[in-house]
């Protein structure tokens, strides 16, 4: 149960006279988010705040019309102190057909200047402040029906967002191929609703509400487990503390080990994602294989949760150089056998998984899933035609516009973002070549659309090209790029999936294949 009433939040600062209320965003019977909103003529200002979310500050300031002039937005990740130092600060004035973000954390960023709309209103999913803002423009701009430009700031693209009015208190707003329904009053506020797709529902309540205290992580072992959980620390030769669990089986033996890598994109060593309920694929790999006898090391990402370091400026390189500290300290370890490590990685993870062993002839095996065969400009290209492809709300001219603004924003992104530098021209088929000592098991699902299924066969040619002759790979149907059963696979469905668990059937292959790998 939320307890409601007014809640002073750490740099909010409450108005004289400011409109206070807030938005309970629920997940099923689970509060997901709390949305503190306080609202002047000229002024908005929100705190969303959530377990899985970390923490977002929103300052709107406002024109004639519900115009946004400006958007400043301050972040907090998961599992770090939403009253420290944010991971990231930035200020977007927007101005004619363009908008300048600048920023002030992480330090050194350059300044962002996209292309937009006039009169376009900047969306941070998952802000209800910001979508009621939308209902506000279109409301100031009149008629039933009208088509809002919306600035989506995580992507840099700008979209029609169409709010067609049904009578006097009830609105529809199709974002990006989600659909907003919501009950609201005469002026265009947002009372209460649902978003179908990602299994949210929201309400509006007076006043402010305390956000509900986040429980601190799981990471133990389950009762009755053959093996012990144990937090660790793993200093690194960059500088920066990784912070992690290890799962080993009993006895007192050297046993076998793996460390599992995750995607693309901070994640926590259970590599869980918050719109997903209940996804914690890193856990249940770990426990698939401890309770087959292999230790299992799991990490959160460089700059997430407990780790420390700076993800920022970090590629895909750097990521790889954390695998090999993880490894250095595995191998260091009385109670692991060092001949037989070894490396599970997921997405991104399957691109750096090859470039540690390509370096490391002695590691006795690596998994990779959903691994890509293609540069990041291929499969961010493939991407982004899915999501525009799939926007019904778009018309023919209207997908062109919207893919050339989005390639257009790649390329600015590109200047100011290392990580996606390097992603975009990194070709992991000549690195493939170089993986000629260690066995390689592939295992792909067949309706990934993220990560398409007829890279797994690119990957394992290129490996045996380059002289690998233990190469294996499993494509599973009605699999999707979380390793999920899911006959459709694109993205905007993961919120929607009933089963959220890994598919037993790949779990089966992974424990297998590393079992017979590492007891050789």
């Amino acid at each position: 149960m939320v307890a409601l009433g007014i809640a002073a939040l750490p740099g909010m600062a409450l108005s004289q006279g400011a409109e206070e209320y807030a938005f309970v965003v629920r997940m099923g019977t689970d509060t997901f988010a709390v949305e503190n909103v306080s609202r002047t003529p000229g002024r908005v200002e929100a705190d969303l705040s959530g377990a899985m979310l970390g923490r977002l500050h929103l300052v709107l300031g406002l024109g004639a019309r519900a115009r946004v002039e400006t958007l400043e937005l301050t972040a907090w990740q998961p599992g770090t102190d939403p009253t420290g130092t944010p991971g990231q600060r930035f200020r977007l004035t927007l101005g004619g057909d363009s908008a300048l973000g600048e920023f002030t954390v992480p330090a050194g960023m350059p300044p962002q200047r996209m292309a937009t709309q006039r009169g376009a209103v900047p969306l941070v999913n998952p802000s209800f402040m910001l979508i009621e803002q939308i209902a506000r423009r279109a409301r100031a701009l009149g008629g039933d029906s009208v088509a809002v430009p919306v600035l989506l700031v995580q992507g840099g693209a700008t979209v029609p967002v169409h709010v067609r009015w049904r009578g006097a208190d009830s609105v529809t707003l199709e974002i990006a191929g989600s659909v907003v329904e919501a009950r609201t009053d005469a002026e265009g506020r947002l009372l209460a609703g649902a978003i179908q797709a990602q299994k949210l529902a929201f309400e509006r309540v007076a006043g402010h509400v305390r956000p509900p205290a986040a429980a601190p992580p799981d990471y133990a072992a389950p009762p009755g487990a053959p093996y012990t959980a144990e937090d660790v620390r793993i200093g690194t030769p960059a500088g920066h503390v990784l912070a992690g669990t290890l799962t080993r089986p009993g006895g007192g033996d050297r046993v076998p080990a793996v460390v599992l890598v995750t995607g693309s994109g901070s994640q926590d060593r259970d590599e869980a994602i918050p719109m997903v309920r209940g996804y914690r694929p890193f856990r249940e790999i770990a426990d698939t294989l401890s309770r087959r006898g292999v230790a299992v090391l799991r990490l959160d990402d460089r700059g997430f949760g407990a780790s420390t370091g700076d993800a920022a400026s970090a590629t895909s390189a750097d990521f790889a150089d954390d695998v090999r500290a993880a490894m250095a300290w595995l191998r260091a370890r009385e109670d692991i056998d060092p001949a037989r490590v070894g490396i599970v990685g997921h997405s991104e993870g399957g691109l750096i998984a090859p470039m540690v062993a390509a370096a490391d002839p002695a590691l006795a095996g690596i998994v990779l899933i959903a691994g890509p065969a293609r540069t990041g400009r291929e499969i961010i290209a493939y991407q982004q035609r899915q999501a525009v492809e799939a926007n019904a709300s778009l018309t023919p001219a209207g997908r062109d516009s919207a893919l050339a603004a989005a390639r257009e924003q790649l390329v600015e992104g590109a200047e100011r973002q290392p990580w996606l530098r390097f992603f975009l021209e990194h070709d992991p088929l000549p690195v493939a070549r170089q993986v000629k000592a260690t066995p390689v098991l592939i295992l792909q699902g067949a309706t990934d659309r993220q990560v398409t299924a007829d890279q797994a066969a690119e990957l394992a040619a290129a490996l045996r090209e380059g002289g690998n002759p233990d190469v294996t790979v499993r494509v599973f149907p009605d699999v999707n790029h979380l390793m999920l059963r899911d006959a459709d696979g694109s993205p905007a469905g993961y919120a929607t999936l009933e089963d959220t668990a890994v598919v037993r059937a790949l779990l089966g292959t992974l424990a297998d294949w590393l079992v017979a790998r590492l007891e050789r």
